[in-house]
């Protein structure tokens, strides 16, 4: 069964970071290195959207509100991906989570909460 399942949230000052991580299951190495990995988040009561994404030939783009804090990155042999929320702020607050389209899924992960106080 294919399944991704993030982690490393919580409760943070602003100015603290976390690392998210996004932990696969069910995927092959080849398959995991060929997709686009992607962390989106949900803020208190507005739509979801993307944050942060790396490619399979390395590309990264950043929404522009977290450019220069937060940085995404993977681990092809625990096929894992991460994101280091640096610096973080209230705005960052909201439940965050990896996405991927792999084997031609629309693959989500349940969320994990990060929680910014000022």
């Amino acid at each position: 069964q294919v399944r991704l399942v993030e982690s490393g949230g919580g409760l943070v000052q602003a100015g603290g970071s976390l690392r998210l991580t996004c932990t696969t299951s069910g995927i092959i190495t080849s398959v995991f290195n060929s997709n686009t990995m992607n962390w989106y988040r949900q803020p208190p009561g507005k739509q979801r959207e993307l944050v942060a994404q790396l490619t399979p030939g390395g590309t990264v783009t950043y929404a522009e509100s977290v450019k220069g804090r937060f940085t995404i990155s993977k681990d092809s042999s625990r096929k894992r991906w991460y994101l280091q929320m640096n610096s973080l702020k209230p705005e960052d607050a909201g439940v965050y989570y990896c996405h991927g389209g792999f084997y031609s899924r629309d693959l989500w992960g349940p969320g994990t909460q990060v929680t910014v106080s000022s």
